[in-house]
C-alpha cells in the first residue's frame, strides 16, 4: 500500500469489515489539542476526496477557547492564509494515520492534515510545522529518534462542574480527591491498588499502535508514568495526542479525571514533566551518532546538539513549556531544571546524556518540557535547536554535577518571559519563519494578558484587609 489511493482502499474496507459507523477527523491544534468532526462512515469516501471544512478560527483559540485574532476586521490574515469573517480551511484525512478506539470500537479516529483551499498546507498549523523540521534536518543529512516518557494524574471526580453558573471560559475546575495516596515513587502496592486502570491504559494504548513500554507509580500521589518505544518525530507526535486524548476520555467514563497540567494547584500534587530522549542517526550510515568511542566522551554530533539545545533554551521554552502554569515546575531539588546545563546521567539538569560506548540507544534527555506542549512544536525546537549546534559546530560547556548551583543561567520564570525570549529570536524566526513566531507569540501574549488581569487568591489575601 504505497499510494495514497491504497491506503485509502484499505480504511474503507476496514472501516466496511469492522462495522465502524463513526469516524472522528481530527487535528492536532496549536496547543497539541485534537479537534475535529465526526462523521458517519458513510460519508468518508467523500471526506477523502474533498477534505472537511472547519472555522480557520480553530487555528487561532488561545487556551480559553477564545478568538484571538481580529476575525471581523477587514484584511484580516496570518501568513497567506485570510482570516477575515472566520471562513473555513479544510482539514484532509490521512489514511495511515487511522486508528479503532478499542474504548470506543463502533469508532475510529483519523488524524488529519490542515490545508487552505487551495490545497496548500497551512504553514502554521502544527503538522507542517513538524514536516519542515524533520525535512530540513533531513537535507542536513540525519534522521531524528524520540523517546516519549509522559507524566499525569488521575483523580476521582466529585463535582464535573456542570451548574450553569461554571460554564465560564474556560470552564470552572472539577473537584477531585485522590485515587492514589503519594508519596511513593514505584511502590509495588501503590501499583496494585492503580492496576486495574493501568491495565486498561495500556492495553488501549497497546491496540492504538503507541507501543507503551513501561507504567510506573510515580513521584506524587495519584501520579503515574507511561514511556514509549522510541520512533520517528511524526510518529511520536501523533502518539502523545492520541494517548493525552485516550487517558482523558478513558478516566472520564470511570467517573475519573485525569489531567496532564504542569503543576496542579492541589495540596502534596507533584509536577508532571515530559522528558523528550533523543538521538540521531545519519543518513549515510545508518547509524547512531551519539554513541561514544572507547574514552567515552561526546562525539563531534552529540557535543553540537547538546551545546544547541543549551544555546536556544530560553527561545524554545514557549514551545516546550507553553502555559502559564509551566513555569511554576521550574523549582530546584524537585528533579526538575531551573537551569540551563547538562550532565552525565544527572536527574537534576536540562539536558541528562546517557551515552555509553557500545551501547546503540546511547541518547539525550531533555527534561525541560511538560506535559501540556504541543509535542510537533516541541519536537520542532528540539531538531532546530540540535541542528543549529552541529552546524555551529560549538563545543558544550562543562558538564555538572550540580544542576541547581549557582552560576549558570536559568531557565524564564514567566511564561511573560519565554514569550519576550521566543519573539525576540534570530534563531527562531530564522527557523520557523517569522509568521509562525508571530503568530503564537500573539497566541500567548493573549493568555499572558488574561493572567495578568485576573484578580489572584494572592492578592485578595493581601489587600483586602490591609487597605
Amino acid at each position: 500500500m504505497n499510494t495514497r489511493a491504497d491506503q485509502i482502499s484499505h480504511v474503507l474496507e476496514t472501516v466496511a469489515e469492522q462495522g465502524i459507523e463513526t469516524l472522528r477527523i481530527c487535528f492536532a491544534d496549536q496547543h497539541g489539542i485534537l479537534r475535529g468532526k465526526t462523521i458517519v462512515a458513510s460519508a468518508l469516501s467523500s471526506a477523502f476526496e474533498k477534505g472537511i471544512g472547519i472555522p480557520s478560527t480553530l487555528l487561532l483559540k488561545d487556551t480559553s477557547n477564545s478568538t484571538v485574532f481580529p476575525v471581523w476586521t477587514e484584511g484580516a490574515h496570518v501568513a497567506d492564509l485570510p482570516l477575515a469573517g472566520a471562513g473555513d480551511v479544510l482539514i484532509r484525512p490521512d489514511p495511515a494515520r487511522f486508528f479503532i478506539l478499542p474504548w470506543s470500537p463502533h469508532s475510529a479516529i483519523l488524524l488529519c492534515d490542515v490545508i487552505d483551499r487551495r490545497g496548500a498546507a497551512v504553514p502554521f498549523a502544527s503538522g507542517a510545522v513538524l514536516a519542515k523540521a524533520v525535512a530540513d534536518l533531513d537535507a542536513a543529512g540525519y534522521q531524528a529518534v524520540f523517546g516519549l516518557e509522559v507524566e499525569f494524574q488521575v483523580f476521582h471526580l466529585h463535582d464535573a462542574a456542570l451548574g450553569h453558573d461554571q460554564a465560564t471560559m474556560p470552564p470552572a475546575p472539577v473537584q477531585t480527591s485522590n485515587l492514589t495516596q503519594g508519596h511513593q515513587y514505584l511502590s509495588e502496592t501503590r501499583y496494585s491498588e492503580a492496576q486495574d486502570l493501568l491495565d486498561d491504559l495500556r492495553r488501549h494504548a497497546d491496540a492504538l499502535g503507541l507501543e507503551p513500554r513501561s507504567m510506573e507509580i510515580e513521584m506524587g500521589p495519584s501520579q503515574f508514568e507511561f514511556t514509549f518505544a522510541p520512533s520517528d518525530p511524526q510518529t511520536q507526535a501523533d502518539r502523545f495526542v492520541l494517548f493525552r486524548t485516550m487517558v482523558k476520555e478513558v478516566c472520564r467514563a470511570r467517573g475519573l479525571h485525569a489531567t496532564f497540567m504542569a503543576k496542579p494547584n492541589l495540596p502534596n500534587a507533584a509536577a508532571n514533566g515530559w522528558h523528550i530522549h533523543q538521538s540521531l542517526i545519519a543518513n549515510d550510515t545508518g547509524q547512531n551518532v551519539f554513541v561514544p568511542e572507547a574514552d567515552g566522551g561526546l562525539t563531534p554530533q552529540a557535543d553540537g546538539w547538546i551545546a544547541g539545545l543549551l544555546a536556544h533554551a530560553t527561545a524554545s521554552c514557549l514551545l516546550t513549556n507553553p502555559t502559564v502554569n509551566s513555569y511554576k515546575r521550574f523549582t530546584p531539588f524537585q528533579l526538575a531544571p531551573n537551569r540551563i546545563q547538562w550532565g552525565w546521567d544527572n536527574r537534576g539538569a536540562m539536558v541528562r546524556a546517557l551515552m555509553y560506548p557500545g551501547d546503540a540507544a546511547s541518547r539525550i534527555e531533555n527534561r525541560v518540557a511538560d506535559t501540556t506542549a504541543n509535542p510537533h512544536f516541541a519536537f520542532a525546537a528540539q531538531i532546530y535547536a540540535g541542528l543549529s549546534g552541529l552546524r555551529s559546530q560549538t563545543p558544550a560547556p562543562p558538564a555538572t554535577e550540580s544542576p541547581y548551583g549557582e552560576g549558570t543561567d536559568r531557565l524564564p520564570q514567566s511564561l511573560l518571559a519565554a514569550i519576550e525570549a521566543f519573539d525576540g529570536s534570530g534563531h527562531i524566526r530564522q527557523n520557523f519563519g517569522d509568521a509562525f513566531t508571530s503568530y503564537l507569540a500573539t497566541l500567548k501574549r493573549a493568555e499572558w494578558d488574561r493572567y495578568l488581569m485576573t484578580v489572584s487568591e494572592w492578592e485578595q489575601q493581601e489587600y483586602f484587609g490591609l487597605f
